[in-house]
């Protein structure tokens, strides 16, 4: 059964990606068909097609490396690297208008911005899954070795500002999130405004950032803070301590040796802590249902994993809770995606950001992306939210004046009309081969570290169930 759910999933994905692909040609095929000029293919995906077939003269194919789409327009600025040579290179055909190359390029953004909005009423209507935690800046852990711990912040602390700007919530897409202000700050130290008992505070922080290898993304600033959210137990190991004392799924843990708990991690903490020199008890109070009650544990090492470390059985905490629908308007859908990747850009080309084209996503990241939220709860519900912002992603960076892509012919299309002769074909098809070849370059360099990610990220989920010997009686 769960094969054919992860086929099932899959197929999905591939649909609703080539959706977003098929939506953003067809706006320049109909451009193109409307303007009068000649077409000679549709095709979703780059490389040598491994279908196709040809009706009223235009060529549809299926290429091999599915990175995108084109159509083919030997009377705009060609892109043999990407496209291939062309059938009517050898063949005059009539000039076409700068206006005529600016409605045609134009016209891919465009349909998908309107796929966008699409999918943005969808979601208005159908509502958007969030929880309390999301519109929270409190936090439910603090890494006693890390950044904010020494800067003074503690759990339960709310977060109100970083580095000057006010935050609502703490993880992104939004810029107003604290993830999103610490990674893109600048300068050694970050100030972190945050409230305690009813009292505001401010501190600085210094950022830190974990070593990784050649193989990855360089990795972002982080203080070692996480938000904060109910601790409550989703998995119990057999004749694991945890299951001898009782607990159970459901089971949520309100208190660590008398000390409130805002989020699992600090169990987790005194997990890691334990050694066999060094196996402290510690009590846990379990709130389940109207009662509540207090349990001792040691942790134990299990016989599987093998070279495991003591644990207390707590196979896994249970996800995000008292999950909501909102309804958001389709221009604020809009505008919030836009808004978000204008600060991506801004921060990508910031000389001061630590943030990188590295840092940005390809192909395999959305597929993999969307993969995640139809296996989530309410996951369709996340796919067509994801997908509003995606599209608006997809519309705006294709408007970059870079030749090869959309902006870059409105660009080259503009000149033309400022110097009233078009650009030199020999120098132009230089221009975009040698583009083309950049852009591919990057997508591949893309590729590599969201595959690899990807990767690591399967093998850390492939975990051995934890085993513990039996208990005698």
């Amino acid at each position: 059964m769960s094969i054919v759910k992860t086929v099932l999933i899959l197929l999905e994905v591939l649909l609703l990606f080539n959706l977003l692909i098929f939506v953003h040609e067809l706006g320049h095929f109909l451009a193109a068909r409307w303007r009068g000029l000649k077409v000679e293919r549709f095709a979703i995906w780059f490389g040598k097609p491994i279908w196709k077939m040809r009706y009223n003269g235009v060529e549809y194919a299926l290429g091999t490396i599915p990175a995108g789409g084109y159509v083919s327009l030997p009377q705009m600025a060609t892109m043999e690297a990407i496209e291939g040579k062309s059938e009517s290179s050898e063949q005059p055909l009539p000039p076409i208008s700068a206006l005529d190359k600016i409605i045609v390029a134009f016209a891919g953004p465009l349909f998908s911005f309107l796929l966008a909005l699409a999918f943005a009423v969808i979601v208005w209507v159908v509502g958007r899954p969030v929880t309390e935690a999301e519109n929270s800046t409190t936090i439910g852990w603090v890494d006693p070795n890390g950044p904010a711990w020494k800067a003074g912040l503690r759990p339960g602390d709310q977060i109100t500002e970083v580095g000057g700007h006010r935050v609502t919530q703490f993880a992104p897409p939004s810029q107003d999130s604290v993830t999103w202000r610490i990674i893109t700050s600048e300068g050694p130290s970050i100030a972190i405004k945050y409230v305690r008992d009813g009292k505001e505070y401010s501190t600085e922080a210094i950022p830190y950032k974990r070593p990784t290898q050649w193989y990855e993304r360089k990795a972002m600033r982080q203080v070692l803070i996480a938000p904060a959210h109910r601790a409550i137990i989703y998995g119990v190991a057999t004749n694991s301590p945890a299951a001898l004392a009782g607990l159970q799924r459901g089971d949520e843990v309100t208190a660590l040796n008398g000390e409130k708990v805002f989020s699992f991690m600090p169990v987790v903490w005194e997990e890691e802590k334990a050694t066999d020199d060094l196996n402290k008890p510690i009590t846990l109070t379990i709130r389940r249902g109207n009662e509540t009650f207090e349990r001792s544990l040691v942790a134990e090492i299990p016989l599987k994993p093998v070279k495991s470390g003591p644990s207390f059985g707590i196979t896994a905490w249970q996800g995000l809770t008292n999950i909501t629908l909102a309804h958001p308007g389709p221009i604020e859908q809009v505008s919030a995606g836009a808004s978000q990747i204008f600060a991506t850009l801004g921060a990508v080309f910031s000389h001061k950001s630590d943030v990188s084209v590295q840092q940005l996503g390809g192909a395999v990241m959305i597929i993999r992306l969307y993969t995640n939220l139809f296996e989530s709860e309410h996951g369709w519900r996340h796919v067509l939210w994801f997908s509003v912002i995606l599209n608006v992603n997809l519309a705006l960076l294709n408007l970059l004046p870079f030749p090869v892509l959309d902006g870059g012919h409105i660009t080259l299309a503009l000149f033309e009309a400022i110097r009233r002769r078009p650009v030199s074909g020999k120098v132009l098809q230089y221009l975009q081969s040698a583009c083309a070849v950049v852009l591919i370059g990057f997508m591949i360099f893309i590729a590599f570290y969201d595959t690899g990610d990807w990767v690591r990220s399967a093998r850390n989920n492939r975990d051995e169930p934890m085993v513990f010997a039996p208990k005698s009686q």
